[in-house]
């Protein structure tokens, strides 16, 4: 087997290796994440996502498989990607800082009965951490999504579904995977087959 074959077998078999230790510790949070959005759905309220870098193209992911579909056509959901404004992003980073472009969004637009997901592989991202800390004052319900030990977030969050690895590669892989079960178990509802 080349060097390059070699690598490219070890990033696999990495991959594997976190997707069974997730398997084995996340399901039912995962489960639990769909339900509550489910229900945020139902009672009018809506998800506000956001992350920095791969997970603002995560945050993307998610609130487009909602809005859009994911493998049904059914009606939209109120899902918001807190990333995609660069007007609001760049304005609030200029005329206050970086560390508070999520957390200004967020009291702008949450509300009790949301879900707020923060997306950070590390758990460190200070925006994150803020955005997540103003939508439990707003009575939003908080979710991190992130790895490792889950950083700083994990405590700034009400829940936690944390990928059990260090490495950022491995951990946005399954941030794809839990991204995906939400929207399939979401899906499901929102076309009448749950």
């Amino acid at each position: 087997m080349s060097d390059t074959s070699a690598i490219v077998s070890g990033i696999f078999d990495e991959h594997l290796e976190v997707a069974r230790a997730s398997r084995e510790t996340l399901v039912s949070d995962v489960a639990e994440l769909a339900a509550m959005l489910i229900a945020a759905f139902e009672g009018g309220g809506r998800l506000l996502v956001f992350g920095n870098g791969g997970s603002a193209a995560d945050a993307q992911h998610l609130a487009g498989e909602l809005t859009g579909h994911y493998l049904r056509d059914r009606r939209p959901l109120p899902a918001l990607a807190l990333t995609t404004d660069t007007s609001v992003l760049t304005s609030t980073a200029n005329d206050y800082r970086y560390d508070d472009v999520f957390a200004r969004q967020v009291e702008a637009h949450a509300r009790a009965g949301d879900v707020v997901v923060g997306i950070s592989t590390s758990g460190n991202a200070e925006n994150v951490i803020r955005g997540v800390l103003v939508a439990r004052a707003t009575g939003a319900t908080t979710w991190a999504l992130t790895g490792g030990t889950g950083g700083r977030l994990a405590g700034a969050a009400e829940r936690v579904l944390c990928v059990p690895s260090d490495q950022t590669a491995r951990i946005q892989e399954l941030h794809i995977t839990v991204i995906h079960a939400v929207s399939e178990l979401i899906d499901r509802w929102a076309d009448g087959l749950s």
